[in-house]
């Protein structure tokens, strides 16, 4: 029984220890193959990864399963990284070129954007939570309105708070062209939201 408990200690320290790893450590022992590495980079970053597929592909099922080829090429192709980039934005350059594949390969089909459901405050009153679900609603509705140009960036750099020179890396652009896009993107969407009367986002 001891010994038991004490392979389920030393299990339970090494998981904990991966936890407490770097993104880029845990690769390197994924390239080793490190299930426990693979497992928690999975759940550090499947999340991410998801929302963003999410945001292009504008498909459950489909994200769901891009997510899964996705972490699946990263436990093949490992010790390919060569840390030019942080993780997070090598995950989201493989996870951009799948889903565009993917659009691609669907292109005959509509493919309708499923809303993001709103998780409500339990302190919110029942007309808070409206008018906060409301106001999600008409920015989600005119992100939805800018070109996939200008849509990308704000996904990227807003939603995924990734700095200009991550958010070239990941789309594979010069950083004078994601500051170009940004702007615009910026303007536009500032433009739609006044016309929506959301006058506090516009500003």
């Amino acid at each position: 029984m001891s010994n038991v408990i004490a392979i389920n200690a030393a299990a339970s320290k090494h998981i904990d220890a991966a936890r407490a790893t770097s993104d880029e450590k845990l690769l390197a022992e994924i390239a080793k193959g490190g299930r426990t590495a693979m497992h928690v980079l999975y759940s550090r970053h499947n999340v991410r990864v998801y929302r963003f597929v999410l945001r292009i592909v504008r498909d459950t099922t489909m994200a769901e399963d891009l997510v899964s080829q996705v972490f699946l090429d990263v436990w093949r192709t490992a010790r390919q990284f060569q840390g030019r980039s942080q993780v997070s934005t090598w995950l989201l350059s493989i996870a951009r070129f799948k889903a565009l594949t993917a659009l691609r390969q669907r292109r005959h089909e509509d493919i309708e954007q499923e809303d993001v459901l709103e998780i409500a405050d339990g302190a919110d009153t029942p007309e808070a939570s409206l008018d906060r679900a409301s106001t999600s609603a008409i920015l989600r509705a005119c992100v939805a309105k800018l070109s996939p140009a200008h849509r990308e960036i704000i996904n990227l750099v807003y939603y995924h708070e990734k700095s200009v020179e991550e958010a070239g890396e990941i789309i594979g652009i010069p950083q004078s062209t994601v500051k170009t896009r940004m702007f615009y993107a910026r303007k536009q969407l500032a433009d739609l939201l006044k016309g929506a009367g959301v006058e506090s986002l516009a500003a």
